[in-house]
């Protein structure tokens, strides 16, 4: 009797066709050089640095444009999202890069609006950390990486539990200038009802 026809093992198969890039020096990672799920630091793999439910919901691409948008993602995954990791254990990035239609998606811009976001240059992550408080993963973060542009703790409101809002954190590649380390917070004002931004990092007011 002839047997059954097996069902190929598709995580097998993917992880046969990944390769480890976690050691690959940024300027040698170009465009099409990388699978989904190859790695680009020992605990993240390259589709998280465009992942977007968004996108995927709207069909919108979200793939890297240039080589300086890819570089600047993964330099940003081994420098941020990688300690982050080590520290904390096991999280994936809300949102790393984020094209321009993304960005009008997201944002409800009309197509001819143009966002200056770190997010479309690769060079911004928006983070969570199940367990931890968006205020305390800010904190961790100005304390213990060795460098960052910008930590803006955003919308979180301890009313709405600790997990409420998110932290962004923005890193400049190198050779592109130098890293501001402002802190900042974005929470809702109480006499406009508006949200702004404010300096230091703390929680929105309630």
């Amino acid at each position: 009797m002839r047997s059954p026809p097996s069902v190929p093992d598709y995580d097998s198969e993917m992880t046969m066709k990944t390769t480890d890039h976690s050691q690959t020096p940024i300027t040698d990672l170009h465009l099409g050089g990388l699978a989904p799920r190859d790695a680009i630091s020992p605990n993240f793999r390259f589709y998280e640095l465009t992942r977007s439910d968004l996108a995927e919901r709207r069909g919108i691409d979200n793939g890297f444009e240039t080589e300086a948008q890819l570089q600047a993602a993964v330099h940003l995954a081994r420098q941020v999202l990688q300690p982050v990791r080590d520290q904390f254990g096991s999280y994936s990035p809300n949102s790393v890069f984020r094209s321009q239609a993304l960005e009008r998606a997201l944002k409800l811009r009309p197509a001819s609006w143009i966002s200056t976001s770190q997010h479309t240059t690769g060079c911004a992550c928006d983070i969570e950390v199940p367990g931890v408080t968006t205020l305390d993963l800010a904190r961790w973060v100005v304390k213990n990486l060795s460098d960052f542009d910008q930590v803006i703790c955003e919308c979180y409101d301890p009313s709405k539990g600790p997990n409420s809002g998110w932290v962004h954190v923005s890193l400049k590649p190198p050779g592109v200038g130098a890293n501001r380390r402002v802190e900042l917070s974005y929470i809702r004002d109480v006499e406009s009802g508006r949200m702004i931004y404010v300096e230091g990092l703390r929680a929105a007011v309630a």
